[in-house]
């Protein structure tokens, strides 16, 4: 029951922190087309390592389900760290370029 419960949040912090990545992608994409969009590049480019290191620890806490309860168990405390810090992550990044409608 456990690993059942480890999966389904190590999958959960996987997606989070692919959210995460992928926003960053589309503003890093936009950035690039637009007159003035250097500063917003810039940005981007401070938080990918922040992206990568998230989901890495999220991928590598999925990995640790495989095993048994004690590596279930240190799954779900770095699944929950990592995907806590990329939602937090994407809503500063989001309410940093929010624009207004």
């Amino acid at each position: 029951m456990i690993n059942l419960i480890a999966v389904i949040i190590a999958i959960a912090s996987v997606l989070a922190s692919l959210g995460h990545v992928g926003y960053l992608a589309l503003l890093n994409n936009a950035a690039g087309k637009r007159a003035g969009g250097a500063p917003v590049a810039q940005y981007v480019r401070s938080r990918w390592a922040l992206a990568g290191g998230a989901t890495a620890a999220s991928l590598f806490a999925w990995l640790l389900t495989s095993g048994n309860v004690v590596l279930d168990v240190l799954a779900i405390v770095i699944a929950v760290g990592s995907g806590a810090t990329s939602v937090k992550a994407l809503q500063s990044t989001q309410a940093k370029y929010r624009s207004g409608g």
